[in-house]
């Protein structure tokens, strides 16, 4: 009699063999304070800042805004949200360890921002970019039975256009193992090729500690397993597999089909670690002849930007908010979103995996050139290889990511400048993860071209300005364009103003637009425009409209 193993069989007999990893969620019993005094009990994720109260003080900046045509500075206020979040915030916990683990990391999905991490108090990490995830290695010995985990963080003034929030904002887990392990965020897994009667899958992984066989099992949506593939010890701890199978459900915004990836490692005839992905079978490209292909059918992108925070419950994530957010964008026609203009987090992808929604995956909102005093360009320089690094190597396994955005109207991309930091970014999203495109949002057409900045990249990407598209495709070799960034159409629901009339400089006594969308900002145009070149034109593989919920 034939029998059929399960994930979860398979399962079994590890536990049975050896002690596994184990990840730990670190959502309850912090301690938070604004001054280092006074603390308080709080779960993870947190936003410090949500609480309010609100006053225009947090976020006074005088500034002229280029694209409402201001030439003199004038005082603005709320642009970041007019909450608390400014100040330094301090988080504590203690984790008891249970016994026979020689190895732990922290992992961090979001901390807002400039992260001190201290462990049993010795400073092991500190990374500055709030929207980055990060890991924090911790060796352990026999006598370290607690961790005490301090980690302070500090928003300055002016350095977010957008409402960051503040604190913990995304979860915090702690991974447990031994001295052989899969290193963190190092499988990568890929789809080679794929149609409905057949795929391959490419995975490579990187082992520390005892060399011995290493295992890739593929399995279904019910556990059954479809495809494994094994390799023997190597010198480096690195290794590669590819796994053959028939008749793959591939996935799609239509049908978001995941199998399951497990991993195991076994030396001196026992199974030593093991670790778990979720998995869609997909192919994507982008070309002049075809756009943009998903498991090879041509499909203009139908995307909205988004960003991170979630309007009145503040940028502390919620699961059932990011569920409802992405499901109310599906209802609406929508099948993808832009990361505007950060980096996504794990449970965003995750739902986006399990729901169907496509992703560009979005990293700064500035290089060199800073938009506000305080912002991103302080760290540009010193930081943007590790953070454009650990934005694919935490996020390449995703499904729903089709490609990144390397950044958001960048003042560099008039400059030879912007187009070797351009090239050079683009060139490590290439080599940690060869399967995806580039991109970014490119503001000043004119400019862009004449400087070689759009011809560099993957995709070039152009926010607004719809009618320079057919000027902007004469020169461009790659043959497409995305509309990176589209719309900005404003109205009030359900204000309706007579006559009808189109424009982009409307004023009436009530202070309301109408909500006959005729109305739109001077730097923008009507989404009827933006409609009507991805039906005429071939070579405008998409759109994001700004913006989503």
């Amino acid at each position: 009699m034939r029998i059929k193993l399960t994930i979860a069989a398979l399962a079994f007999t590890a536990i049975a063999n050896a002690q596994q990893r184990q990840m730990l969620t670190l959502t309850e019993g912090w301690q938070f304070s604004r001054d280092n005094a006074s603390w308080k009990s709080v779960n993870i994720p947190h936003d410090w800042a949500i609480a309010g109260p609100f006053d225009k003080k947090w976020d006074l900046q005088y500034v002229a805004i280029e694209q409402n045509g201001e030439k003199e500075k004038s005082e603005k206020s709320g642009r970041s949200g007019a909450l608390p979040w400014i100040g330094e915030g301090h988080y504590r916990t203690s984790v008891t360890l249970p016994q026979g683990y020689t190895n732990a990391t922290l992992m961090v999905d979001g901390a807002m921002s400039n992260a001190h991490v201290r462990v049993n108090g010795k400073e092991l990490a500190y990374w500055p970019y709030g929207y980055n995830a990060f890991n924090v290695n911790i060796p352990l010995t026999p006598e370290i039975s607690t961790l005490n985990i301090e980690i302070d963080l500090n928003n300055v003034e002016e350095s977010s256009r957008w409402y960051p929030g503040g604190g913990l904002y995304r979860p915090v887990r702690l991974l447990l193992n031994g001295d052989t392990r899969f290193e963190p965020w190092q499988t990568y897994i890929r789809t080679i090729d794929a149609t409905e009667k057949q795929a391959t899958l490419e995975v490579k992984a990187k082992v520390i500690g005892k060399q011995g066989k290493t295992e890739a099992l593929l399995a279904d949506a019910e556990g059954r397993i479809v495809a494994s593939a094994s390799v023997p010890p190597t010198k480096d701890g690195n290794m590669m597999m590819r796994l053959w199978f028939d008749n793959p459900k591939l996935w799609s915004p239509e049908s978001p089909y995941l199998y399951t990836l497990t991993m195991n490692q076994y030396a001196d005839g026992k199974l030593l670690d093991t670790e778990s992905h979720k998995v869609g079978i997909r192919t994507i490209s982008v070309t002049k002849e075809g756009g943009f292909q998903l498991n090879g059918k041509s499909r203009k992108i139908k995307g909205v930007c988004l960003h991170h925070d979630l309007g009145p419950l503040g940028a502390a994530e919620n699961k059932a908010a990011l569920i409802r957010q992405i499901k109310t964008m599906k209802a609406m026609g929508c099948d993808a979103i832009r990361t505007a203009h950060n980096m996504p987090s794990t449970m965003q992808m995750d739902i986006c995996d399990s729901l169907g929604m496509m992703v560009m995956a979005e990293s700064f909102d500035m290089w060199i050139y800073p938009k506000c005093k305080n912002g991103y360009a302080k760290f540009f320089k010193e930081w943007s290889d590790r953070d454009i690094e650990n934005l694919v190597l935490h996020h390449r396994n995703h499904p729903s990511i089709i490609m990144w955005s390397i950044g958001n109207e960048i003042p560099e991309q008039w400059s030879e400048e912007g187009v070797k930091i351009s090239r050079h970014l683009q060139d490590i999203c290439h080599r940690l993860d060869p399967s995806r495109t580039v991109t970014q949002g490119m503001d000043r057409a004119e400019a862009a071209l004449k400087s070689g900045f759009a011809q560099v990249m993957d995709v070039p990407g152009f926010n607004y300005r719809v009618h320079k598209y057919e000027k902007n495709i004469a020169q461009l070799p790659q043959g497409f364009l995305l509309g990176s960034e589209t719309a900005s159409t404003v109205s009030s629901r359900g204000v309706y103003k007579f006559p009808v009339v189109v424009s982009d400089n409307a004023v009436y006594a009530d202070g309301q637009c109408s909500s006959y969308d005729t109305e739109y900002c001077s730097w923008s145009n009507l989404p009827d425009d933006d409609w009507r070149c991805q039906e005429d034109f071939p070579w405008v593989i998409g759109e994001f409209v700004w913006t989503g919920t």
